[in-house]
C-alpha cells in the first residue's frame, strides 16, 4: 500500500506524527508533505524535530515542490490522508485552489477517484467550514474530525490520539490494535 500523508498547520500535529509512526510499523509506503505552518506547530506542540518526522516517511517532498511525483495522477497511490487538516487547506481543496503541494496532491487524489481522508482541526465550525466539508463529502471525500470514542475508556492522550489514527487506518483497511473495537457482551 502507498499513501500520501499531508500534515498542515493546525493544532494537533501529534496526529500526523503518530500516523506516520504506525504506518512505518505497518510497512506502508508513505510520501510525506508537511506545510510551513505545520513545521511551526511541530516546535510549538511537541518535542519532536523535523528530522525525526521526515525519518518516519518513505519519501518526502517540500510543500512548494509542485513538480513532485504526487502532483501527477500518473503517480500511483492508494490514497491520501491530511492529518491534521487546517481549514485553509480544506477550503483550498474544496475550491480547487492548488497553491501548495498538499492541496495539489489532494486534488489529484480526487480526480483519480482515490480515497481522500481529511482530519479537520478547528472548533467551533463556521457555516463556511461546514459548507466546504459538505461539498467535499458529497464527492466522496471522508471528513474524519478527531472525535474519540470513550467506550474504550481512554486513560491517556496517546489513547485519544490512537483512536483517531486507528479510524484513519480503518478507511484503508489497514489492520491495527490502536483501540478496542466496540463489542457487546
Amino acid at each position: 500500500m502507498k499513501l500520501v500523508i499531508g500534515i498542515t498547520g493546525s493544532t494537533g500535529i501529534i496526529y500526523g506524527v503518530r500516523i506516520l509512526e504506525v504506518l512505518k510499523q505497518c510497512k506502508v509506503e508513505t510520501h510525506l508533505i508537511i506545510s510551513e505552518w505545520a513545521k511551526k506547530c511541530l516546535v510549538l506542540e511537541t518535542n519532536y524535530d523535523l528530522k525525526y518526522v521526515k525519518s518516519l516517511a518513505t519519501h518526502y517532498s517540500d510543500e512548494s515542490n509542485m513538480a513532485a511525483s504526487v502532483s501527477s495522477g500518473t503517480h500511483k497511490t492508494d490514497g491520501m490522508i491530511v492529518i491534521p487538516c487546517s481549514m485553509k487547506t480544506l477550503s483550498s481543496i474544496a475550491n480547487g485552489y492548488d497553491e501548495t503541494l498538499v492541496v495539489r496532491a489532494a486534488g489529484v487524489t480526487i480526480k483519480e477517484s482515490r480515497k481522500l481522508v481529511l482530519v479537520p482541526r478547528e472548533t467551533p465550525l463556521t457555516s463556511i467550514n461546514l459548507e466546504n466539508m459538505l461539498k467535499l463529502a458529497r464527492i466522496g471525500v471522508v471528513i474524519l474530525p478527531p472525535m474519540p470514542g470513550f467506550y474504550s475508556k481512554p486513560k491517556t492522550i496517546d489513547d485519544l490520539v490512537n483512536h483517531t489514527v486507528g479510524k484513519c487506518l480503518d478507511q484503508f483497511g489497514i489492520e491495527h490494535k490502536l483501540y478496542k473495537r466496540w463489542k457487546t457482551t
